[in-house]
């Protein structure tokens, strides 16, 4: 019974980490910026570190459940 919310968390938290991920990178490709208000660099990490932590998290919780 715990299989089907483990297996909906895990995939939307690996789903939003490489959305972010990519997300992301075509920003910095195309030379624009990441968050507004807010220093380029500064956005790009911590946009990247957080996309990473969500696909790092989704695939403990598809791997464990």
């Amino acid at each position: 019974m715990e299989s089907g919310p483990a297996l909906f968390a895990g995939v939307t938290l690996a789903l939003f980490g490489a959305g972010l991920v990519v997300w992301t990178s075509v920003r910095l490709r195309s030379h624009q910026p990441v968050a507004e208000g807010v220093p380029a660099v500064a956005g790009a990490a911590v946009a990247l570190l957080f996309g990473v932590i969500s696909l790092l998290a989704g695939g403990w919780v598809l791997s464990s459940g």
